[in-house]
């Protein structure tokens, strides 16, 4: 199937590895110019080389940028007028006791999860209703949905993920410019991988034993395992194409059936 993304130009946020890389990877070989995000200049510069030879000739850049700091995502802001696609993909997320998440820690949370998709709307939005045609996804998660008790923060500040994407969506009417949320379910990504190795550390399991014995802990898991980055990008893809064109305002669920309510 053709997606007719040749040509377009996206800008994905935390994109150097995880699910950011895999939905770079996938619009690049859909023939999109894509550009590249993260605060680290050499692991960025190391992902636009990966992303160069997986995907040969695709084009590929970079843009460093810490979403932590205002100054830099200033600058960062300036560069976005011409983009057809921007993914809000960058986010922190840790487990974490309530009575140990500090004021300072709900701060971080919603500079970096929730005001950097404000920040790059902001500045992307307007050429797109100009031009007429654009994509704006944010990458949210089934935890804004069902909050997890041990990462209410993290959690909260993917609901507020969700609520900037349907109001913005209220902002295209008439246009073929959409805005779209995709509720992620517990997927392998190189964050959660590091935590799954330190808990099978500390339980002297293997693994891929920890895999198991977290995933047996979610009940309403259909998958029985986790996500593969990739079947995220699949998603995010396609909401970024024209061939979803009546998919606004939307929070699209990729979670493996963890979600049990009917909508």
């Amino acid at each position: 199937m053709d997606l007719e993304l040749r040509g377009k130009k996206a800008f994905i946020s935390g994109s150097t590895q995880g699910i950011g890389y895999a939905i770079a990877k996938a619009l690049a070989t859909e023939g999109v110019d894509v550009t590249l995000n993260g605060r680290d200049a050499a692991k960025l510069s190391a992902a636009v080389e990966s992303l160069r030879r997986e995907v040969p000739g695709a084009s590929v850049a970079g843009i460093a940028a810490d979403f932590a700091d205002t100054d830099q995502v200033e600058g960062l802001c300036t560069d976005l007028a011409g983009v057809d696609i921007l993914i809000n993909n960058v986010g922190l997320f840790e487990l974490k006791p309530f009575d140990l998440i500090s004021d300072e820690d709900w701060r971080m949370y919603f500079e970096v999860n929730v005001l950097s998709g404000v920040r790059l709307a902001r500045s992307a939005m307007p050429a797109m209703l100009d031009r007429g045609w654009g994509r704006i996804i944010f990458v949210s998660s089934e935890s804004g949905a069902n909050i997890p008790a041990e990462m209410i923060h993290y959690g909260t500040s993917k609901t507020a993920m969700l609520a900037v994407g349907n109001g913005l969506s209220k902002l295209t009417k008439g246009t073929s410019v959409t805005v779209n949320s995709v509720l992620g379910g517990p997927t392998y990504s190189d964050g959660v991988a590091q935590t799954v190795e330190a808990l099978a550390r500390q339980s002297a399991i293997s693994v891929d034993d920890m895999k198991k014995a977290i995933i047996a802990t979610n009940q309403t898991s259909l998958l029985e395992r986790f996500i593969e980055p990739r079947e995220i990008a699949n998603m995010v893809t396609f909401l970024a194409s024209p061939a979803a064109s009546a998919t606004n305002g939307s929070a699209v669920r990729v979670d493996g059936g963890v979600l049990t309510a009917l909508f």
